[in-house]
This record gives structure tokens, C-alpha cells and sequence, in this order.
């Protein structure tokens, strides 16, 4: 391993930074169209709220990479070609979404109905209320599984490799066609992304540890 090191790490940290930039965009698009997402289903029009949880229950009962493919190789088929980091970032941000949204109604429901009702007395709008009083109490509920959530999207960047997106995946795979060492460089990809997932998984339980004292 000490031998292979300065071969395969410069390579692999350059698919890292990959990884990197899909798991902050996927997040983000996550973060916007969950609470999108959120919204619609709490709607009293159906033609809005029905849409959505279709939307979420088809996302949560299929495999990510299956929506991957179907964004990557199956919209090709019809014309509408996307790069391998659109189609990354796109895909396991329309994924998240589904499973960010219902985050997003729990923090919401989480908050007193009865502060709701007394700042629609004094005025304000529904939307005033969302924004003003209940999610800038809901995000301390939300923003543990919210950390959770992208540190398993560090992980699943793992899966973009299938289209070609060049992160630390497909740079593995390019690196034991070409040298056979399938284990040295399986275990220095393992080393990676647990260098990478340990300190934020601790880092997100002292935010948790530290919302928990303030309430």
C-alpha cells in the first residue's frame, strides 16, 4: 500500500472533490424542492396535493440508481441528453426531496398549532406565519436529520459513478482496470470516505447535542 499511495490518492481526492460538489448540489436541490414538496402536500387543492405524494411515494419505492439510469440513459432516448453531473446532481436531488419533504411536514407539525392560529389573529398572512413563526422554530427540529441526511448523500454519490460522473467511484474503477490491486485501492476508497463521514457524523451530533440544550 505505502508503494501504490502516491499513485492512487492524488487520483482518488480528485474524485473526491467530485463527490463533493454533487453531494452540495444534490443537497441543496434536495433542500429547495422537499420543502416545495412539503408545501404541496399540506395544500387543501388536490390537484396540488395529489401530485406530490405520488411524487414522493414513487421516489421512496425505487432504487436511486434506477432513477439515475432513467434520467441519464432514458431521457437520451427521447432527445433530452444531460451531462453525468447534471444527471448526478439532478438525480439524487430529486431523490432527497422525497425523503427531505417529509422532515420538512414533521419540524412544521411540530410546532404548536395554537402559535399559528394566535399570529393568523393578530394578522398576518399564511404565509407570513410560515416564514416568521413556524420555520424558524421547525429548523431546530429539522436540521439533525438534515446533517443526516448529507452525510448519506456523501455516500450515495458513490452511485453517480453508473453514469459516468467522475468521482471517487469511477476513478476506483479506472484505477484496478488498469493495475489489478482491486483491494489496495477498494481500501484506500473505504479510507476516504470514512475520513470524510466520521468527523461529520460528530460534528452533526454536537449540533444535535447542542439544539437539545436550548429548547
Amino acid at each position: 500500500m505505502a508503494d501504490v499511495l502516491p499513485r492512487f490518492l492524488p487520483v482518488l481526492l480528485g474524485g473526491l472533490v467530485v463527490a463533493v460538489k454533487v453531494a452540495l448540489g444534490a443537497f441543496a436541490l434536495a433542500l429547495v424542492a422537499g420543502l416545495i414538496l412539503a408545501l404541496l402536500t399540506r395544500s387543501p387543492i388536490r390537484a396540488l396535493r395529489a401530485p406530490a405524494w405520488a411524487y414522493i411515494e414513487l421516489v421512496r419505492g425505487t432504487p436511486a440508481l434506477t432513477q439515475l439510469f432513467i434520467l441519464y440513459f432514458g431521457l437520451s432516448e427521447i432527445g433530452l441528453s444531460l451531462s453525468p453531473m447534471t444527471a448526478a446532481i439532478t438525480g439524487l436531488g430529486a431523490n432527497g426531496a422525497a425523503y427531505l419533504a417529509n422532515v420538512y411536514r414533521a419540524g412544521i407539525d411540530a410546532v404548536d398549532r395554537g402559535q399559528r392560529e394566535a399570529a393568523l389573529s393578530l394578522g398576518l398572512t399564511p404565509a407570513a406565519v410560515l416564514i416568521d413563526v413556524v420555520l424558524p422554530q421547525a429548523v431546530r427540529i429539522m436540521i439533525p436529520p438534515f446533517c443526516n441526511h448529507a452525510i448519506q448523500l456523501l455516500k450515495d454519490t458513490s452511485l453517480v459513478s453508473a453514469v459516468a460522473a467522475p468521482e471517487i467511484m469511477f476513478r476506483a474503477r479506472g484505477l484496478v482496470m488498469e493495475t489489478y490491486l482491486s483491494m489496495h485501492v477498494y481500501v484506500l476508497v473505504a479510507v476516504i470516505y470514512l475520513a470524510c463521514t466520521i468527523p461529520l457524523a460528530h460534528l452533526a451530533a454536537r449540533i444535535e447535542r447542542r439544539l437539545g440544550r436550548g429548547r
